[in-house]
């Protein structure tokens, strides 16, 4: 994981590729990493490439600074500087949803380091990583009731599917937060680690995944994002079986098999 405080000021999101990911770093600590529709473009921009580019292995995506995103900057939002309201559901559809959806089909890991805040947007963008890694001082803050809007960026499925709609739904209402603890507990992200350990296991999770069965990584997102919207218990058996039998044809399952024969590690390729 690369310095938190990258001095590049001109670029919105940073790239790093090293060690075989990708890290994209949200770049407004100014802001607090707010986010603006060119920072949404760039993100999703970003994330094509690592979709694309063979030599990425998993993506890491955190924030500059102290922050993790504090959500929709609204110096942009301003309705004194406005001729009249926007349109927010088309705002959603174009900037945020390709963002999410580029994680979502992604074939690779998608990992978020929450280094601080992670309010409205923000929080909602770090929940659709595959993998949420927090910093015990992180808090995720559904800020959306205190300026009159419902939850956006996908966040009231993941709320609602970890806490169950009653918690998500006061937790929305009030305007409420779960700091990093909380989130952990409640199965809300993977885990909570101490300030001082981000960096640290974020790179040991980042170096285990690298070295991991690319394809059977892409199977499990598949498998399970099955598993949490499939109401039919046999059609997920299908959905499962199908995945398994894809993954049963590559080189990584081949060379697992044979790694546990030869008593050696796995040494896995992607393919």
């Amino acid at each position: 994981m690369p310095d938190p405080h990258p001095a590049n000021e001109n670029e919105l999101v940073l790239c790093q590729v090293a060690s075989g990911y990708c890290t994209l770093t949200l770049n407004r600590p100014q802001r607090l990493n707010a986010v603006t529709a060119d920072l949404l473009r760039a993100l999703h921009a970003a994330l094509e490439t690592c979709q694309t580019d063979k030599k990425i292995r998993a993506v890491l995506i955190t924030g500059a600074g102290r922050a993790f995103c504090a959500g929709q900057d609204l110096n942009d939002r301003d309705p004194r500087k406005l001729t009249g309201p926007l349109d927010l559901e088309t705002i959603q559809k174009s900037l945020f949803h390709p963002i999410l959806q580029t994680i979502r089909a992604m074939d690779k890991p998608v990992i978020c380091a929450v280094n601080g805040l992670a309010a409205g947007a923000g929080s909602s963008l770090a929940l659709a990583a595959d993998i949420v890694l927090a910093a015990r001082s992180a808090k995720f803050i559904q800020s959306f009731a205190k300026v009159g809007l419902s939850v956006d960026a996908g966040g009231g499925w993941h709320l609602t599917r970890a806490l169950g709609p009653a918690r998500a739904r006061a937790l929305l209402m009030t305007a409420g937060s779960l700091t990093a603890v909380e989130a952990e507990r409640c199965g809300l992200i993977w885990r909570c680690v101490d300030d001082a350990d981000l960096v640290r296991e974020t790179d040991a999770l980042m170096a285990k995944l690298v070295a991991g069965p690319t394809r059977a990584y892409g199977a499990i997102k598949s498998a399970t994002r099955a598993a949490s919207s499939e109401s039919d218990f046999d059609s997920y058996l299908a959905i499962e079986a199908r995945l398994q039998g894809e993954v049963g044809l590559t080189e990584d399952y081949r060379e697992g098999v044979l790694s546990f024969f030869e008593k050696r590690p796995a040494n896995f390729t992607g393919e």
